[in-house]
């Protein structure tokens, strides 16, 4: 998993690695803190750590903490950081921009220790929100949704096939198979099926095995054969190319967001 960090950006070298030694004893070790003296240097760890808060002056040679901040956006890369702006002078034309930026706090300096730590656990903490948010998302299949939102209206069949799927989701599970197992004929169940979750049987078998595989691919960092085996796929090729149809990326590439990168896995 990628480390935690905040990067200061700050070209006065008191302020900045004043920041750092408040924010230093503050993080006790859970936060690596960073620092760059102009908007470039800036761009540079950007590029190559994943930081979690970027706290930076507005009034910068060359390129400003606002144009610094506007560059990040524009990139649109996996996860943004959570930016504070801080300041010498209090003009509503950087508080504007901050705003439409999506800057979460505009600090006036100097800044005391307790308004920049508190600020900086409100940001920290609204990165966290959004990054779960965003987590949730990329696990959550909208079709399952629906049919989730709609089960009470669903024949006590279809539910206790969707409840069999949910318990044997480690094994391969037939049409026939669960057919039986609700009392009903083959034909007949799939007619009944799709007809009131508006997609086939062995489609709703794929999805529900596929969300179960997002989850692990997220969560665990278990090898991409054994989440296969562990959704009832023995053949990894075959679970390969299912979870690319569905969706449009293979597991090692669904995976590598997690970390906000892209690998090139599979």
């Amino acid at each position: 998993m990628r480390s935690r960090t905040i990067l200061i950006v700050d070209d006065e070298p008191r302020s900045r690695e004043g920041m750092k030694k408040i924010l230093g004893v503050w993080a006790a070790g859970q936060y690596e803190i960073l620092t760059a003296s102009n908007a470039m240097a800036a761009m540079q760890i950007l590029e190559e750590i994943p930081v979690e808060l970027i706290i930076t002056d507005i009034r910068m040679p060359e390129i400003s903490g606002l144009a610094l901040v506007s560059q990040l956006r524009e990139k649109k890369i996996q996860r943004q950081p959570s930016v504070i702006l801080i300041s010498g002078h209090a003009q509503f034309e950087y508080a504007q921009q901050a705003i439409h930026l999506s800057v979460m706090d505009y600090l006036l300096k100097p800044a005391s220790r307790e308004k920049l730590i508190a600020s900086v656990e409100s940001a920290l903490k609204a990165g966290e929100e959004r990054e779960h948010i965003v987590f949730m998302r990329k696990m959550t299949d909208p079709q399952l949704m629906a049919i989730r939102d709609e089960e009470a209206a669903l024949s006590d069949p279809v539910r206790q096939a969707m409840h069999y799927v949910e318990t044997h989701i480690e094994e391969a599970v037939s049409l026939q198979e669960v057919a039986a197992h609700v009392h009903l004929n083959g034909s007949y169940f799939s007619a009944l099926f799709k007809e009131q979750c508006q997609i086939t049987f062995s489609e709703y078998v794929a999805r529900r095995k596929l969300q179960k595989a997002k989850e692990l691919l997220l969560k665990t960092n278990l090898p991409i054969a054994e989440i296969a085996s562990r959704t009832g796929y023995q053949a990894v090729k075959y679970f390969n190319k299912l979870f690319k149809e569905y969706e449009g990326m293979s597991p090692g590439r669904y995976r590598s967001m997690r970390d906000g990168t892209e690998a090139h896995i599979q």
